[in-house]
């Protein structure tokens, strides 16, 4: 009824070749990582432009070593952004900011990573807190 398979699978041939590439869980999730904080960290730049703050700052320093860190050394590429100074772009900013600090938190956890995970949490937590502002100055003005 059926025909047997003529061929090897392609699974079992990838594992027999020396000359493939392979990362280990944890290699892919460092990878990962750095990817979500290097873009929440042009984000960040980006709100750093329009609306300069402390808090912003030491948050840009400290993706930077988190992203150095997972890179083994290697510092992010840091943009620099002109001020635009429109609170709508602001608002998009901060809720995809949001969104990064979210995907980096999820990767973190998986990969135990206390550190990145903190930085993420109060990220999200931050960028909450300035929209929830938004929102109130809006909704009174």
């Amino acid at each position: 009824m059926y025909e047997p398979i003529r061929t090897k699978s392609v699974h079992t041939m990838a594992r027999t070749t020396p000359d493939f590439p392979h990362r280990s869980r944890e290699e892919e999730l460092d990878i990962q990582l750095a990817g979500h904080l290097a873009a929440l960290l042009t984000v960040t730049d980006e709100l750093r432009a329009l609306a300069p703050s402390d808090d912003l700052d030491a948050a840009a320093e400290r993706l930077a070593g988190q992203v150095a860190r997972l890179r083994g050394g290697r510092p992010p590429v840091r943009s620099s952004v002109t001020a635009a100074g429109h609170d709508p772009h602001t608002s998009a900013l901060h809720r995809r900011a949001h969104a990064l600090a979210g995907r980096a938190l999820v990767v973190a956890a998986s990969r135990a990573d206390t550190a990145a995970a903190i930085l993420a949490a109060e990220r999200m937590d931050a960028h909450s807190a300035a929209l929830a502002d938004r929102r109130e100055l809006s909704a009174t003005g």
